[in-house]
């Protein structure tokens, strides 16, 4: 077998249709196109979600619920992960420009630290906000707090 000799399974594929070549191609008269309408003309092209005149799916479903424009957007960072990252790198000071660093988070996040995860090492972490349960872990490690 060659790249030359290389063909489509048996009843793999198909010719194209030929529309509107006379009445022996079996394509004839109105080309497949129908008698009327907005898809017989040509220019026609379908407007997206158009079900031919049915009410549309997106104005036949309720609209609900709302989008807060001022919602203030955090990217969780937990206590374990601090813990993690306090004993990999030997740090002291964890601060958005660590996280970024060590992949966490990406330059343009607010960050907000949560408390799952114990906290064993004294650290000075730096962040946009703090759960209450996370602020008085890292406390009580003998850590301290600055919010951004």
């Amino acid at each position: 077998m060659e790249l030359n000799n290389l063909k489509p399974a048996k009843g793999s594929t198909h010719h194209d249709k030929r529309v509107g070549r006379g009445a022996g191609s079996g394509h004839g008269g109105y080309s497949t196109r129908g008698n009327k309408g907005a898809q017989s003309r040509s220019g026609y092209s379908r407007k997206l979600g158009f079900e031919g005149g049915q009410m549309p799916l997106q104005r036949r479903l309720p609209k609900f619920g709302f989008t807060n424009l001022k919602r203030v957007e955090f990217k969780p960072i937990n206590l374990s992960i601090l813990e993690e990252l306090a004993t990999k790198s030997e740090i002291a000071e964890v601060n958005i420009d660590t996280l970024v660093a060590a992949g966490f988070v990406s330059g343009n996040d607010r960050v907000k630290i949560l408390g799952n995860g114990t906290l064993t090492k004294t650290l000075t972490v730096t962040a946009h906000a703090f759960s209450k349960s996370a602020e008085a872990a890292i406390v009580a490690a003998g850590g301290s707090v600055v919010k951004l």
